[in-house]
């Protein structure tokens, strides 16, 4: 099998994708700002603020998947954060792509995450398609930049793919934590009108789709990666109370009050867009979990 390299592979999603990947017979290798003695897979040392990168990783390398990027909502969205954000994930790949032109690996595909929020925060009934431009908030500038970034790679004539991930539902280390935690403790409550979207996926269909991008060569730009139900925040608030048995009781919390928690960055709350993934189920991909009900019970149903 091939040889893949993951940056972001110590993250949660990384780390749960390259056993996946092992499973399947690949080859598999993490990039890491730190010595990882104990990883279970090859890791090798990168820093792109620093400009460097073992380029050992890239020996015989034939698929990169790249996941690095600070995380969009763990801080307060300060002018420094935001260049952080943004850094993070478009130098990276212009370090990624520098090295590629350097040593020249036998590349075969180039498969960069994105995110939904590249079509921006908007509650409404407009569904989204991968051939909609990019919103002109931060969010979504901060994607086109990250997509234009890994584009350039196209240009060296290799297979270039694009997921626009949505919020990705897993047991532990993801946003379905802490969304369920007030549920648990009987103080749920639907955020502000309710009405905006939640673009979701399972976390097993999304390793899937990555794992489709490598071995299915008509996959190349951009690609929605979700689940194709349309899920408002009090749907998916109902369902949550569903899968762990608690009742949503609580009024809607409002939207001022939440504005006034994470400032800027309240948007990713009170709004969301509906986001189609008729691209990929076109391809012939198969969810696993493509009901909101279904997807809970089996990460949070006891």
């Amino acid at each position: 099998m091939a040889k893949v390299l993951i940056s972001g592979g110590t993250g949660s999603i990384g780390l749960l994708m390259a056993e996946y990947l092992h499973d399947r017979g690949h080859e598999v290798g993490l990039l890491s700002r730190s010595e990882r003695p104990n990883s279970r897979f090859q890791t090798y040392q990168w820093d792109p603020e620093e400009n460097t990168l073992d380029p050992e990783a890239l020996d015989s390398c034939e698929y990169i998947i790249h996941l690095a990027g600070a995380g969009i909502a763990d801080k307060a969205w300060t002018k420094e954060r935001k260049k952080e954000i943004i850094d993070s994930r478009v130098n990276s790949t212009d370090l990624l792509y520098n090295k590629v032109v350097e040593l020249k690996p036998p590349l075969k595909a180039f498969i960069s995450a994105s995110a939904v929020g590249y079509y921006g925060q908007v509650t409404s009934d407009r569904i989204f398609v991968e051939k909609n431009k990019a919103a002109n908030d931060f969010v979504g500038k901060t994607c086109f930049l990250w997509e234009q970034a890994a584009e350039r790679f196209e240009d060296l004539g290799i297979r270039t793919v694009r997921l626009r991930i949505g919020i990705v539902l897993m047991k532990r280390g993801g946003a379905l934590e802490k969304m369920a935690k007030p549920v648990q403790m009987g103080f749920g409550a639907i955020l502000g009108s309710g009405r905006q979207y939640i673009p979701w996926i399972h976390w097993k269909d999304l390793i899937s789709l990555f794992d489709k991008a490598i071995t299915d060569t008509r996959m190349s730009g951009a690609y929605n990666a979700v689940a194709p139900s349309f899920d408002t925040n009090a749907e998916f608030t109902k369902a949550l109370g569903r899968a762990l048995g608690k009742r949503i009781w609580l009024p809607n919390a409002p939207g001022f009050i939440l504005k006034a928690l994470p400032g800027e960055r309240a948007s990713l709350l009170l709004n969301g867009s509906r986001v189609s993934a008729e691209k990929v189920v076109s391809l012939g991909f198969d969810f696993e979990y493509s009901d909101i009900d279904a997807a809970l019970q089996d990460l949070l149903g006891s």
